[in-house]
């Protein structure tokens, strides 16, 4: 990528941080829409097969491309063709033998698990998606190191509404588990046709020595840190489904879908353009302070009211939608993992901040001790507690936020409380509104709806009155707020 100045890599970003918002705004209106239909059509059993065949195959995933693709976002220079082309042969030779190996083993993964022929057909069609979905990898790089991340959502939108179309017409229809084989397969199609309508790339193979060397000295170490992130979420998951049932199984993945919302809704668009930004930033110490700040404080301002309406709404609305009350055992997961993600939400663009300058080995260090711990608890408190001790884990494992503030700030210097402490004071506020006002309002969803505006008008207010100058300057870099 070319050398680029401080003005246009800001600008580059602010775009990038509206086109990923506004498509994730877009994409999680489908998904919020889509997710709420399938959890009437289908029972918790079938979306508990779903997740636990789902983690198998992003198993497989991880090892992929051992971090060629981070490593070529990283990479200080200019990425040549050769680096391409050498990202991609290597990607794809272990693509294929994971693929063969994949099918290969369907049939005892289903005896493991006791899946049904439409069970095993779902992990047959996930194999042939995460193929599809490798052939994306380099298209997807380009635009990344271009920070030209409008073109970016657009295959992410149509993937989307393929999937969730398919999958919400064929529950209706009353195909169960088969519903989501054919969506995601419906999604891999079309997501690979429009990526490379965006982003035109046309595949060769070879391997540059020199160059597969240089990457692999950040890759290697990158996915590392991935393959125990695996670890730590989806090979538990897949434990998981082994010791509970798959009723439990469907509970824990949708309390922890509906928690993370608010993460899917913002934080994953401003990590996705923070990555390439801090890594544009990384010889400018200063610079790069102030940008963790601004983001720690956007994520925050944006983040905790969200949850704060999710923790007062969800029970409500579990009671009042009708077909909808099977779902009221996961509530307790749903408040633990709540909490988890708006602390988690603080801690990710910290790390990322680390990856981006190149001090992955800091990060492979926490990750171990985030793997070590979400095991050892969440084995103890499953025993303990049954499902809900899977949010319980993941909720005390946060406590380790202070630390990666801490290794943070050997990269360059910030404030995280001056950050954080004013979307606090407010969320705390709307949070006090919204169980004061349990008790007194009528239990009817028009009720709840004005309470939750109530909330979010006194957040607003609370967080306008101490942070007005910083807003402004951060809404008057955006085009729509100037004009």
């Amino acid at each position: 990528m070319e050398d680029v100045s401080l003005e246009v890599i800001k600008q580059k970003s602010i775009k990038g941080i509206l086109a990923l918002t506004s498509r994730t705004f877009v994409l999680q209106v489908i998904a919020f829409g889509g997710t709420f239909l399938l959890t009437i059509f289908l029972s918790p059993a079938a979306f508990g097969v779903f997740y636990v065949v789902s983690a198998i195959i992003a198993f497989l995933n991880y090892f992929s491309d051992i971090g060629l693709a981070a490593a070529l976002i990283q990479k200080k220079e200019a990425v040549t063709d050769r680096d391409l082309m050498t990202t991609f042969t290597i990607q794809q030779g272990l693509v294929v033998v994971l693929v063969i190996l994949a099918f290969f083993l369907t049939s005892v993964i289903g005896k493991f698990y006791g899946l049904d022929g439409d069970g095993q057909w779902l992990y047959r069609s996930l194999i042939v998606a995460f193929f599809l979905s490798s052939l994306k990898t380099i298209p997807s790089v380009i635009l990344e190191r271009k920070l030209d991340f409008q073109k970016l959502v657009i295959p992410q939108i149509v993937e989307t509404l393929g999937f969730y179309a398919t999958a919400v017409v064929l529950a209706w229809q009353g195909l169960g588990t088969m519903s989501f084989a054919w969506a995601v397969l419906m999604r891999s199609v079309i997501g690979l046709v429009a990526i490379y309508i965006v982003s035109p790339w046309r595949p060769s193979l070879g391997i540059d020595r020199a160059s597969a060397r240089k990457l692999l000295r950040f890759g290697l170490p990158f996915q590392a840190n991935s393959l125990l992130a695996l670890v730590k979420d989806d090979l538990l998951t897949v434990m998981l489904g082994k010791i509970l049932t798959f009723t439990e199984v469907g509970y824990i993945g949708w309390a922890k879908k509906w928690a993370e919302v608010p993460l899917r809704l913002i934080m994953d668009s401003v990590i996705r353009v923070t990555f390439p930004t801090f890594s544009r930033l990384q010889h400018e110490v200063g610079v790069l302070g102030r940008a963790i700040e601004k983001t720690l404080f956007g994520l925050a301002a944006s983040i905790f009211p969200i949850m704060a309406g999710l923790l007062f709404g969800i029970a409500p609305l579990v009671s009042i939608i009708p077909r909808y009350e099977k779902w009221e055992p996961a509530l307790l997961s749903f408040y633990l993992f709540a909490v988890a993600s708006a602390i988690a939400s603080l801690s990710t663009p910290l790390t990322n901040a680390l990856n981006a300058v190149g001090r992955i080995k800091i990060t492979l260090i926490l990750m171990v001790l985030w793997t070590s711990s979400t095991w050892i608890l969440t084995m103890l408190l499953v025993n303990m507690f049954g499902f809900n001790g899977v949010a319980l884990a993941l909720l005390l494992i946060t406590s380790t936020l202070v630390l990666v503030v801490y290794l943070a700030r050997s990269i360059c210097p910030f404030s995280f409380w001056h950050s954080v402490r004013f979307p606090i004071l407010a969320v705390s506020v709307q949070l006090l509104w919204y169980f004061g006002s349990l008790h007194i309002i009528p239990k009817n969803i028009v009720a709840t709806v004005i309470v939750g505006i109530g909330g979010v008008i006194l957040y607003v207010g609370v967080l306008w009155r101490f942070e007005r100058v910083r807003i402004s300057s951060i809404l008057e870099k955006f085009p729509l707020w100037r004009r």
